[in-house]
């Protein structure tokens, strides 16, 4: 008989009915005739070929409606032995299902001005099918309406959001779309086809909401109305009407005037006559606008309804530059603002046009037709005119400026019509010119009929009238008569005759007698008191003065206008050359007449001479022992024993004229003490240049000066002087030839012979220099200090030299001047600078931008002098725990010349990526000889990032299932753990656990909260924080279910606020139900010894964790198989157990840890109670078995006789008997103890165990029972075998008892055969899972 050890097949989904699915293969060691089939609640997917094993769908799979299933599979010989195996059918998804869309419609409603991009809406679909078969993409199929760019306005994304791809708007462009959606799978297999399914259509409804983002409109492009100027202040002119923009939101909308003005948009500006500027419409006219011409007030508007009613009186005369017409701007303005919060408002411009009434009279203004504004500023009843007396007749009065002016309408014409020209539109401004008053007989006006506006003249008449002698002033009138109202305005005219010339000027003297000073300065007055008088006016009588050619003119001038006589040439008027002068002045009027009058001047002498002084003074005394003594010789020319001529002398201050006396009569000069050339400046070579002033005593006083040279002679008898008593001077060490210092000395005495000088140098070191002496100029000198070229100074040798220099001349005594010269040696910049290492200690610096500004500063040493030392910053190291990461911290820190090291990127700084920055810096010295290093060693400041809090603790991700049970676990028992990081550090990425909740889920559903029973203990290593959760009490091992255990990971900050994770386990619980017993026929000690290989062995076949309870032997009372028991569970990862037979099933498909098992004692399989069972019934059991002893030893010869005979029925009843155990359903045992080999105690319904063919199980060499036992088990004499009941009472008892089925003993001959039943389909490729 062969043996199936198939367990899993895979089929496809939705496979063709009838088509083959497997085979079932068999092989028999008999080689009878097999025959297959299938059972069990599914079976009717499947129909067999009974004798080959073909096995073809009966009914399609669906993978949807069952992903998997359990059939039996059995096959039989000719004998009916059959063998029955449970195989589980795994179906395989097939693309049989397409997308389905959650709704059949969607609608949204969006705003118009929603953001291109945005979401409008979502819709879902969903595949039954698994893989790319179950992959939904989304597909917009038509855009309604199809208008231009409707097309791309909307698209889906992957996940099903519909996004607005272009602009929405209500009122341009639709307020409403339709988008037909499909959805589409990613494809799949089908029927050995790669399949793609799609959805139907659905089609989601977009409505656009109008929004508040249009002005509103008016309804016509144009307004315009006429109304008469005494029209009523109320009535109604026009009505206006605008509508809100936005269609689907119709804001009522408020009018108002925003402007009014004789200005309409879209005219075109010009030059008017008066100035001003001229505005005109696409039509042919043209009108004047002056700054003044807005007309505000004069209309009014319904905020409601719009109409434009009359405000105040209206006036067509104003509008006369505006064409008559009022430009009006309405303005209509929604009640609530727009989307931007903005009023939302539109304009337009409305023509009134205003018609004329006849309510003016004519009106005079002083101006010019052609630039008159007619302004009320311009009107005037009194106007002003010249005329010259007996002018000709129609001679217009001169500088009169007369316009008359009707505003009322006569006509388009509004210049001066004639009278004989008939008006064009009306008479209401045509008027009649007229002439009254005192002198109308004198004059005339000009014209006499007008309309509109016109210039007016007032022309000469009668010319013997107009006579200057007679009246210079004349006065007429005119009147101005509206030709049809007969209203009339009256203007005055007053006419200045101007006079002519018929007088000669006269001077009341005939002769005057003046006098002046010589040489009085240009311009200076002779006379202004001599004036001529002429009777006439004007021209005729504006006298003109002059002075006639003659003696004297040249020197004389007069003022034109006012005769004034005055000099004119200064220099010629001079007494001595001409005394007396006479000039004829003559005076002319406006008409060339004249006369004339004699000026008799005489000149005034005053003091215009200055002293004269005689020869030259050059004198030669020789210092210290000479004297001066010399007279001053000097006379005046002005004239004698008069002040003018009376002379003073006097030194004028110089350097040295305080040595000097002066007399100031006489003239004579004396020294007063003794000279000293050394005394006196040496550029003056020893001469003394005194300044002698010699005046007169004329008012004012004139004079003279002469100089006077005194050349001092030169004697030795001065030393040579050091320009200082001590010199310091530097030399760079190490610097051959180089000049140290320049020393200076001068002599006082001024001439070369005596001046002349020479140095020396003593002292110690003074070998190491030498002197140059040269001449700087006339007693001075200079030693240059200098060291030889061979010879160089050492720093480190001698730092500074103490020398004396000497100054000696020619002295006959052989005297000489020193002074000290410090030479002090400079130490040359050729030591590299250095680094603070004080400065490089590091830093800390939070992370996050907790700190700004200067961090620290980088102390950089030169022991040169004049060093300039700069920190220059070479690289940057960026770490974490160690390890480079880069440049990632480059830019955060900044090192600036001075050494200052301030954060640049304090926001960036992050310890997580970068928990040290090393900042390699270096100290440069600018002034460094370039013949030496100038940098120094490289330093290195670490600057350590400081962990902020800025991260919550998290849990790490482990595989784990935590399992209790109950009895075996412990107060203070670790039941599981967890695990968390915190990636800050210290205290902030310090975690401590705690038990937050714990709730019980029982298997029905029902939560019980837990408080109190597990604690939780917090160990680290190496960041990672451990929560080991302990049992606190005992647990109820009869519950049934799953504890939830919630754990809080906390972190502890030195400051601010904690951060906190959870995680909730899953312990689940193990009751006694589970619990397996296993016999050895080892002793307690040896199954002790070896539990670890046995747990390998189970662990290896059952693939779960196995929790020894206990280990004891066995009672030798009880009638066992074994000699010791274990207790264990069998516990999967995912919580779950393993009862009796599913470890019986594992154990026995693990051919390798079965015969592991058997070699370390196994020899029963059982519950608990299995075994405890047999404990009360040792006793009973013992004395019966001596009776039974006793009466076996006296029938055993008959029994002998008995068991001869009927030997062949036996073995007939066995074989009948292991058939009907074969027909009893798998695991199924009757609870209690059983005869080894048997599934009962007594020999009653015997049927063999575990499918074994009927023949001698073998049980001998591993049984310790009596014969009784053997006997037993191979003689059914007293068995019974009812087939029917035996299936009945079989189906009705339970698979096992509370505590596990019967104890099922193992054998190694049975564990050692190699069984099988191979299945075989060419169509599919099965694995034995």
């Amino acid at each position: 008989m062969g043996w199936p050890w198939l367990s899993c097949l895979l089929l496809p989904a939705l496979g063709v009915s009838g088509a083959e699915a497997f085979w079932l293969v068999a092989r028999d060691q008999e080689n009878d005739e097999l025959k297959y089939g299938i059972s069990g609640s599914y079976a009717y997917f499947f129909s067999v070929t009974s004798n080959t094993g073909e096995v073809k769908l009966a009914s399609l799979l669906d993978y949807e409606t069952l992903d998997w299933f359990t059939i039996n599979i059995f096959v039989s010989d000719s004998h009916d032995n059959r063998v029955q195996k449970e195989m589980q059918v795994i179906v395989e998804d097939r693309n049989d299902n397409a997308p389905v869309f959650q709704s059949i419609s969607f609608s949204a409603n969006v705003s118009e001005t929603l953001p291109v991009g945005s979401v409008v809406l979502s819709v879902l679909a969903t595949d039954k099918d698994t893989g790319s078969a179950g992959t939904v993409v989304y597909y917009i199929e038509k855009v309604i309406p199809t208008t231009e760019g409707s097309e791309y306005l909307f698209r889906i994304l992957p996940n099903g959001s519909i996004i607005l791809n272009g602009s929405l708007n209500y009122n341009s462009k639709s307020s409403f779309y339709q988008l037909e959606l499909k959805a589409c799978d990613s494809g799949g297999q089908y029927n050995n086809q790669e399949v793609i399914r799609c959805s139907s259509s659905v089609f989601v409804s977009i409505s656009v909401i109008d929004k508040s983002d249009l002005d509103p409109q008016f309804v016509r492009e144009f307004y315009s109305a006429s109304v008469a100027e005494d029209t009523p202040q109320g009535t109604s002119v026009l009505r206006v009407e605008a509508m809100d923009g936005d269609r689907g939101i119709n804001d009522p909308v408020i009018y108002s005037i925003s402007s009014e003005n004789g200005v309409s948009p879209g005219w075109g500006w010009g030059k008017g006559r008066g100035g001003g500027s001229v505005r005109a419409t696409g039509r042919s006219r043209s009108c004047c606008l002056f700054p003044d011409s807005t007309r505000p007030g004069w209309f009014d508007i319904g905020k409601q309804d719009g109409v434009i009613t009359v405000n105040s009186p209206l006036d067509r005369e104003q509008l006369l530059e505006e064409d008559e017409e009022v430009q009006v701007q309405v303005t209509a303005t929604e009640t609530h603002p727009n989307i931007h919060g903005q009023e939302a408002k539109a304009s337009i411009w409305v023509t009134l046009r205003v018609t004329d009434v006849n309510d003016h009279v004519p009106e005079f203004y002083n101006c010019s037709l052609q630039a008159c504004a007619f302004t009320p500023n311009e009107t005037q009843v009194n106007f002003t005119g010249y005329v010259d007396e007996h002018a000709s007749t129609r001679i217009p009065i001169e500088d009169l400026t007369m316009v008359v002016y009707d505003p009322d309408k006569a006509g388009r014409r509004r210049s001066g019509v004639p009278t004989y020209s008939p008006p064009l539109q009306g008479n209401n401004g045509t008027f009649l010119l007229t002439l009254g008053g005192p002198d109308v007989d004198a004059f005339s006006v000009s014209p006499q009929r007008a309309a509109g506006s016109v210039d007016v003249q007032v022309l000469v008449r009668d010319p013997s009238l107009v006579d200057y002698e007679r009246q210079s002033v004349m006065l007429v009138q005119v009147t101005a008569t509206d030709s049809v109202s007969g209203n009339a305005s009256v203007a005055s005219v007053t006419i200045h005759l101007r006079d002519t010339n018929d007088h000669r000027p006269t001077f009341p003297h005939s002769t005057y007698n003046l006098s002046v000073f010589e040489h009085s300065a240009v311009g200076s007055v002779v006379t202004d008191s001599i004036q001529a008088s002429d009777p006439d006016t004007g021209e005729g009588g504006r006298i003109t003065y002059s002075l006639l050619p003659g003696n004297g003119a040249d020197i004389f001038a007069v003022d034109p206008n006012s005769g004034t006589v005055t000099v004119s040439n200064s220099e010629l008027l001079d007494r001595e050359k001409q005394a007396v002068y006479y000039l004829t002045l003559q005076a002319t009027d406006g008409g060339d007449l004249s006369s004339s009058t004699t000026l008799q001047i005489h000149v005034l002498d005053i003091n215009d001479n200055s002293p004269v002084v005689s020869g030259s003074y050059n004198i030669f005394v020789q210092e210290e022992e000479g004297n001066v003594s010399v007279t001053i010789q000097a006379h005046d020319d002005d004239q004698p024993d008069t002040n003018n001529s009376l002379l003073h002398f006097s030194l004028l201050p110089s350097p040295y004229s305080q040595n000097f006396s002066l007399d100031p009569d006489k003239g004579i000069l004396r020294n007063l003490g003794p000279l000293d050339r050394e005394a006196i400046d040496p550029a003056l070579g020893g001469r003394i240049v005194l300044t002698v002033n010699v005046s007169d005593s004329g008012e004012p006083a004139l004079w003279t000066t002469v100089g006077v040279t005194i050349t001092v002679e030169d004697i030795n008898d001065n030393l040579p002087i050091f320009n200082q008593s001590r010199y310091s001077f530097s030399v760079r060490e190490r610097d051959p030839g180089v000049q140290v210092g320049v020393v200076e000395a001068w002599d006082a005495d001024q001439t070369e012979a005596n001046n002349r000088i020479s140095f020396s140098l003593s002292g110690s070191g003074a070998n190491n220099f030498m002197v140059r002496g040269s001449v700087l100029g006339s007693g001075q000198a200079v030693g240059r200090l200098s060291l030889p070229s061979d010879v160089s100074l050492d720093y480190e040798t001698q730092a500074s030299f103490s020398l004396i220099v000497s100054a000696e001349n020619t002295d006959a005594q052989g005297r000489e001047a020193t002074a000290e010269v410090l030479v002090t040696v400079e130490d040359v910049n050729d030591v590299p600078p250095t680094l603070d290492s004080a400065s490089l200690q590091g830093v800390r610096v939070a992370e996050n931008g907790s700190q700004h500004g200067i961090l620290v500063n980088v102390v950089a040493q030169d022991r040169d002098t004049m060093s300039q030392v700069e920190v220059q910053l070479v690289n940057v190291i960026c770490t974490k725990a160690g390890v480079d990461v880069g440049s990632l911290c480059h830019g955060w820190f900044s090192v600036l010349a001075n050494g200052s090291v301030f954060i640049n990127q304090s926001e960036a700084i992050d310890y997580e990526t970068c928990d040290l920055v090393t900042l390699v810096v270096r100290a440069y010295d600018v002034t460094t000889d370039p013949r030496f290093q100038a940098y120094s060693d490289n330093g290195s400041l670490p600057i350590t990032i400081e962990d902020v809090n800025d991260n919550a603790p998290y849990f790490l991700p482990e595989d784990k299932t935590f399992v209790i049970i109950p009895e075996l676990v412990m107060p203070n028992q670790q039941v599981a753990s967890v695990q968390a990081r915190d990636d800050d550090s210290g205290n902030n990425g310090a975690i401590l656990f705690s038990i937050f909740q714990v709730d019980f889920i029982a298997k029905d559903g029902a939560v019980i909260p837990f408080q109190g029973f597990f604690r939780i203990s917090t160990s680290s290593e190496a960041s990672v924080f451990t929560g080991n959760i302990e049992l606190v009490t005992s647990l109820d091992s009869t519950l049934q279910g799953t504890y939830q255990v919630t754990v809080k990971a906390q972190d502890k900050p030195s400051e601010g606020l904690a951060q906190e994770a959870r995680i909730t386990l899953k312990l689940f619980t193990v009751d006694q139900s589970y619990r397996v017993r296993l016999q050895f026929s080892l002793s307690k000690e040896e199954v002790g010894a070896k539990t670890d290989e046995i747990k390998a062995a189970l662990a290896q076949a059952t693939r779960t964790t196995v929790y020894v309870v206990d280990i004891q032997d066995i009672d030798s009372l009880v009638r066992a198989r074994g000699r010791s028991y274990l207790d264990a569970y069998f516990v999967f990862s995912n919580g779950s157990a393993l009862t009796l037979d599913q470890l019986s099933v594992m154990i026995r498909n693990d051919q390798d840890s079965l015969t592991q098992l058997l070699q370390l004692g196994l020899v029963v399989l059982g519950s608990q109670d299995s075994l405890e069972s047999e404990s009360p019934d040792t006793l009973r059991n013992v004395t019966i078995g001596l009776g039974v002893a006793l009466l076996l030893v006296i029938v055993i010869f008959s029994t002998i006789i008995m068991c001869t005979q009927k030997s062949y029925q036996r073995k007939l009843r066995a074989m009948k008997a292991a058939k009907e155990a074969r027909k009893t359903a798998v695991g199924v045992m009757p609870p209690g103890s059983a005869i080894p080999g048997t599934n009962v105690y007594n020999t009653e319904r015997a049927n063999p165990m575990l499918n074994l063919p009927a023949k001698d199980l073998g049980f001998e060499s591993q049984s310790s029972s009596s014969d009784l036992d053997h006997i037993s088990v191979n003689s059914l004499d007293d068995n019974s075998v009812d087939l029917e009941n035996s299936r009945q009472e079989i189906k009705k008892e339970p698979l096992h008892g509370p505590m596990g089925p019967d104890p099922e003993p193992w054998d190694s001959d049975h564990f050692g055969r190699k069984e099988g039943l191979v299945f075989t389909n060419l169509g599919l490729d099965t694995t034995d899972l």
